[in-house]
This record gives C-alpha cells, structure tokens and sequence, in this order.
C-alpha cells in the first residue's frame, strides 16, 4: 500500500520554508512521523482541525494539514509546530 503523499513528497513540503543554508526542520523519516502523530494527539485531545474532516482519522487529517502547510513544525528550542 502507498502513502499519499509520500515520506519524502511531505518532507520536502515541510522543509520548503527553510532559508537557503539553515538546517532543515525534518531530516528523516522518523522525525515527520513523530510530527505528524504529535498533531494527531492535539487533534484527538480536541483541538480544531485546520482541514476538512470528512470523517477521517486525526493522522490522516494531521498529514493533510502538514502537506497543506497549514501547520508548522518548529525545533522546540526555539518555538513556531503551529505549534506543535
């Protein structure tokens, strides 16, 4: 079975507002599941999803809203996930 989008497709979407030269957000793939499962979590705990539901679960709605870019990952020593 294929992920849509990818690991590496999501990864680079992510990693897109990253300054020439400054270390990108996500470098493996352990790192965007982490993400995406700790947005999951917030999804699950109640917070309001940023796309359209449609009954789908909280990890496919947090990987639809990391690829839309409608949420951020940020190194938590210095703080913008949107936030997670």
């Amino acid at each position: 079975m294929m992920l849509r989008p990818s690991y590496n497709d999501l990864i680079k979407v992510v990693n897109s507002g990253v300054e020439p030269g400054d270390e990108p957000l996500v470098q493996s793939r352990y790192s965007i599941v982490i993400a995406t499962a700790k947005r999951a979590r917030q999804l699950i705990a109640g917070e309001e999803a940023t796309v359209v539901e449609g009954g789908r679960k909280p990890l496919s709605i947090a990987i639809d809203e990391l690829y839309q870019q409608k949420v951020k990952i940020v190194n938590e020593d210095n703080s913008p996930e949107e936030e997670l």
